[in-house]
């Protein structure tokens, strides 16, 4: 009896040393955490636009890079092209109004190239978006009461709108050099140059852009013209063929209205054919229940955002969800959900809009089913507001974050006081990822 519960014992002892170093293999791991090193904006667009310097960066460093992040497939190893946002900016309130500030309004969005290695990303390239004379973009917002105003640094100088604006967000580069990038304000896609100049941007039907220098297509469904104010497209990639792109809404739409929007999961994905210019797909992304994915008092729904994606192959695309403290990579298979291109739901005039129903299998049409990649649950040190995702290899990612340039208070002097805020690359190992 002794022997034989002995023997029991060593074997369970055994079996339990076996499968810790199985389990501890399958679990996700950071590769590589690499950050930006100190470059101010001044010195980065003096490289990049010198016929447009920036007199007064206010000592801000270049940041907010992690807007995208995009790998080119077979690229030397720890090269990456990533993106900025509009560029550094805050609220202050003056006289009980919240007025949004641009402390370096000059600044425009900058697509850069870098390499990793050794916890430093070296930049290598930078290329300032421009406009097809070679101006200078901007971040400014485009459309007077469709956008909100905009302010200098101190919220009392009101700034011109500018229909060149972009709020850039995903990023990705084709073999021939030439780049296409989402953005937030109209919400729209362009198409950029290898050198940086605009050569098309793409909006929403019945979306007037005016005075913009370089050519404007409406293309998009004339639903998306009630995207949630500055939360327009935010994630794209492309098919390995180069034949697709995929865009990602951040947020639900304010369909009918913004309470509707506020409340509503359901945001959408599209389809867009790099050749004939029109867009081919549309599906419904069910975001998670804010309250449940990252619980934190007074967790509201629109913190829930999409902000990155990354094709697998035509129909299968890895999707970046995110609130600004927690993230969730997803797979998904669009041949597995409606296709609602041509419907009812892409009308904004409908009598009744999508985002309305709590789950939109109710009218018949079935949202893309989610699989759980990589949960931010799952490791540690990671830096917030993570927006960019690329892939590796088949059991590796890239994500990058955004650190809103570390724009924290300007002094007295005018110099910006920041909390030290990175922008950041990772790399992480996903066993299970198994894309191939």
């Amino acid at each position: 009896m002794h022997a034989r519960v002995s023997q029991f014992a060593v074997a369970l002892f055994i079996g339990l040393l076996v499968a810790i170093p199985v389990a501890a293999a399958d679990a996700p791991s950071i590769i590589s955490d690499s950050a930006y090193p100190s470059i101010t904006l001044a010195e980065v667009q003096a490289k990049s636009l010198p016929n447009f310097p920036i007199a007064d960066d206010h000592g801000i460093l270049f940041g907010g890079a992690g807007s995208d992040i995009f790998r080119m497939p077979n690229a030397p190893a720890g090269e990456f092209w990533t993106i900025t946002d509009r560029g550094p900016n805050s609220e202050v309130v003056i006289d009980g109004q919240t007025r949004y500030t641009f402390v370096v309004p000059e600044y425009t969005p900058t697509i850069a190239r870098v390499q990793i290695d050794n916890g430093v990303v070296t930049p290598v390239e930078y290329i300032a978006i421009t406009t097809a004379s070679g101006k200078p973009v901007t971040g400014l917002p485009n459309i007077s009461g469709y956008d909100a105003a905009s302010y200098d640094g101190t919220g009392t100088i009101k700034l011109d709108f500018n229909p060149n604006g972009i709020d850039s967000e995903g990023l990705v580069r084709t073999r021939n050099g030439e780049f296409w990038v989402v953005d937030e304000y109209t919400p729209s896609l362009l198409h950029i140059s290898a050198k940086g100049r605009v050569i098309t941007r793409y909006i929403p039907k019945g979306v007037a852009l005016v005075g913009a220098d370089y050519p404007v297509v409406e293309v998009f469904p004339t639903a998306y013209a009630k995207r949630k104010a500055n939360r327009g497209f935010e994630g794209l990639t492309i098919s390995p063929d180069e034949q697709t792109l995929f865009i990602a809404l951040q947020s639900p739409l304010s369909n009918p209205d913004k309470d509707t929007g506020d409340r509503s999961r359901t945001s959408r994905i599209l389809k867009f054919d790099v050749k004939t210019s029109k867009v081919t797909g549309e599906y419904v992304y069910r975001q998670e229940i804010g309250a449940l994915f990252n619980p934190r008092p007074k967790m509201k729904q629109t913190e829930m955002k999409l902000s990155g994606l990354a094709a697998i192959d035509a129909n299968t695309l890895l999707v970046l969800e995110r609130t600004d403290w927690a993230f969730g990579i997803y797979k998904v298979n669009l041949s597995q959900a409606t296709n609602i291109l041509g419907s009812v739901w892409e009308d904004k005039d409908a009598p009744v809009a999508l985002e309305f129903f709590a789950d939109t299998a109710d009218v018949n049409v079935t949202a893309l089913p989610k699989e759980l990649i990589l949960s931010s649950n799952s490791l540690s040190g990671l830096p917030d507001k993570i927006e960019g995702i690329a892939i590796v290899d088949d059991t590796t990612l890239a994500i990058a974050n955004d650190n809103d340039f570390d724009v924290g208070t300007i002094d007295a002097t005018g110099k910006n006081t920041g909390k030290n805020t990175k922008s950041r690359i990772l790399t992480i190992r996903i066993p299970s990822l198994g894309l191939k």
